[in-house]
């Protein structure tokens, strides 16, 4: 993989962006867009866009997580369920 591929400069993309996103969705690469030399823009196809997203969110919730356990914020499996089965029982008897 050669990144100096994927680098563009504006006026390339205004001239050929039906190719530009024929070689994200293929290639399933981001491309940098580049203004005055300068990186400013990155374009990405959808699904790898969203691959990208659900990923931070799991990494987000184990540094929650850890967070959590560095603050001693934890529960022991047994206490959990034990609420979970609580709270079963309560929206059972209020149905």
């Amino acid at each position: 993989m050669n990144i100096t591929s994927d680098i563009k400069p504006i006026t390339y993309l205004k001239n050929r962006a039906a190719e530009v996103l024929q070689q994200i969705n293929e290639t399933h690469r981001p491309v940098i867009i580049t203004q005055n030399g300068e990186p400013r823009a990155v374009l990405q196809d959808p699904e790898s866009y969203e691959n990208m997203r659900n990923a931070i969110g799991i990494l987000k919730l184990f540094s929650q997580g850890e967070e959590d356990i560095k603050q001693g914020k934890v529960k022991s499996q047994e206490n959990v369920f034990s609420d979970i089965e609580k709270r079963v029982r309560q929206n059972a008897e209020n149905v």
